[in-house]
Formats: structure tokens, C-alpha cells, sequence
């Protein structure tokens, strides 16, 4: 019966020359988030609800692992993950896609993000400028090497080199703990003026409050041109068929390193995702005619970007 109603509605709208919209099943109005716990990711995640939000859906967030997110993607508990970042999620990533147990888009949602081993300056001044030089200076790195949560693909590929004893690095220890912890160790590192070498990204506020310098020699392990990165969206199998307006909007979601940076700076200082992003957007609307093309409001009445306008000046 609701597909028949459906089809006399298109008739109708056809024979009367007016604006119809689909309308997203009553499933779909819960759209279900993954972070992984990353700031960035936080970033995206939160200017993407503020966005559902504003078309009449109910976003919901789940902190998980990047593998736990995975299989969330695969069993369908989970919807979106906005931070698939390739290459350095490939391996745990390829397997999923492999089966087509995950849908990957075709386009990134981020590019000109990197992603390696990172130094304050003032150690990248001193002599370690390159993976092959950390080794040296074992002793005043105290044979350690920070990363972020356990589980990380970047905690991972630490893990490899210390493994293999890559460039010397046998005999150090990855201090795996989370995005926060590593923060907190860099911030006391440079205030001290300690020696310290950590996992570092782009777009982060990091490259903002420190000076911070990215080491050279690890394109074997991170990939080219430091670790060179794009961020892709990740999906259920089914997401697009089944939830189609909801996956329009997701499809349209880009994003850059300066609006990232921009959104994460207020979430490093203690404001929730949502209402970061929502200021931000308040200040940025132009960025709403490229996310919102094609989409309309969850029930299918409203022009998305109408509706989203309106949301922001509440």
C-alpha cells in the first residue's frame, strides 16, 4: 500500500506540475555516526548532524575503535563513518571492501591531509629531521614513540617498525593511549623543552598551537610526501538503496583542512562538536548549496537547503 500510495503521488505531482520529494523511510531517520575519537573526525561528524538535524533527522554518535567500527559498517549498526583514511586505514579497511561488506565512495571527502611521525621544532632543529635519525637519539626520546588509541592503524604501523626493527627502532615502546593522552604528552614535552616523537596529522589544531615539524623517510611505511593522505566516507552496504535522500546528503559531504581546522580548534577547548560546528556554519552558510543539492527534509516535503537555513538562525 505505501508503494501504491507513492505512485499516485508521482502521478499526481506529474500531472499538476508540481515539486515532489522522496522521502527517506521511517528506518532511516536515525543516522547512526562512528568516531573513531579523533578530533578531525569529530569535526566532520559534528557538521554533518548539525546538518541532519537541521532536515529533520535524529544523528546519533558511537565512539569505537577503527576495526569495532568496521565491523559496525558491515553488520549495518552502524551508518556513516566520515574518516576512512587511506592509506594508512587500508589494511584494515581492505578486507571489508574485498567481501563488499562496506561501501567506500568514489570521491574522498578530504584530500591534502597527512598523517606520520611528527616532532616539535626545536627536536627537528636539534638533528632529528627523518625516520632514519630517531634511533640516534633513543636515549633522549627514552626509547619511546607516542601514539594515539590502541587498535590505531597508526599505532599499528609503530607497531610494524618496532617489529622489524626498522630503522633501529627495536628497542623502543609505542605508548599507545589516546588522541588526548598524546596531546598532553606533547604539550608537557614542549613546555619543558624535552624531547619527544608522536604521531601527528593534518588537519589538526596541533599544527596551529605547536611548531611542529613531520619527519622525512617513512614514505615505505606511511606513504609518500609525509604520509600524503585522503579521507574517504564510509558506509553501510545497503546505506544508499536503503536510506536514498540520507545518502544523497552524505554523498555531497567535502570538506577541506582549513574548515577542519577552523571546527576542531573550539572542540579542542572544551565546546561539544555540535555546537562548534553549528557556529561555524552559522558563520560559513556557503558551503550548504554544494552539501545540500538534491536533498530534502526527512519527510520529503521541504527544500533541504530551505530548511537547513532556517535551522541555523534559531
Amino acid at each position: 500500500m505505501k508503494f501504491l500510495s507513492r505512485l499516485i503521488s508521482m502521478f499526481l505531482c506529474a500531472g499538476m506540475a508540481c515539486t515532489c520529494f522522496a522521502q527517506d523511510p521511517a528506518t532511516c531517520k536515525t543516522v547512526r555516526f562512528a568516531d573513531v575519537g579523533w578530533t578531525d573526525i569529530a569535526a566532520t561528524t559534528g557538521l554533518a548532524s548539525v546538518v541532519f538535524e537541521g532536515l529533520g533527522y535524529k544523528p546519533v554518535k558511537t565512539i569505537a575503535s577503527v576495526p569495532i567500527t568496521f565491523v559496525g559498517l558491515k553488520t549495518s549498526q552502524l551508518d556513516v563513518f566520515l574518516g576512512y583514511w587511506t592509506p594508512s586505514m587500508t589494511p584494515i579497511a581492505e578486507p571489508f571492501i574485498k567481501k563488499h561488506q562496506i561501501k567506500v565512495l568514489d570521491r574522498p571527502n578530504l584530500v591534502g591531509a597527512k598523517y606520520t611521525l611528527a616532532v616539535p621544532s626545536y627536536v627537528y632543529d636539534a638533528g632529528l629531521k627523518s625516520f632514519q635519525d630517531i634511533a640516534k637519539y633513543a636515549d633522549r626520546l627514552d626509547h619511546r614513540i607516542y601514539g594515539i588509541e590502541p587498535g590505531n592503524d597508526g599505532n599499528a604501523l609503530i607497531l610494524g617498525m618496532i617489529k622489524k626493527n626498522e630503522f633501529g627502532l627495536g628497542s623502543f615502546k609505542l605508548m599507545a593511549s589516546s588522541e588526548a593522552g598524546m596531546l598532553v604528552a606533547l604539550r608537557r614535552a614542549v613546555k619543558r623543552k624535552q624531547w619527544i616523537v608522536f604521531l601527528g596529522w593534518e588537519p589538526h589544531p596541533m599544527n596551529v598551537k605547536h611548531k611542529i615539524d613531520y619527519l622525512s623517510g617513512g614514505d615505505k611505511v606511511f606513504g609518500p610526501d609525509y604520509g600524503a593522505a585522503r579521507v574517504f566516507t564510509a558506509l553501510a552496504p545497503d546505506y544508499l538503496a536503503r536510506c536514498p535522500n540520507a545518502g544523497k546528503l552524505v554523498r555531497n559531504l567535502t570538506f577541506t583542512t582549513d574548515i577542519e581546522n577552523h571546527v576542531m580548534a573550539p572542540i579542542m577547548n572544551k565546546i561539544e562538536p555540535e555546537p562548534a560546528a553549528k557556529a561555524w556554519l552559522t558563520r560559513h552558510p556557503q558551503v550548504l548549496s554544494q552539501w545540500l543539492a538534491g536533498v530534502t527534509t526527512f519527510d520529503g516535503k521541504t527544500s533541504g537547503l530551505a530548511a537547513v537555513q532556517a535551522y541555523l538562525k534559531r
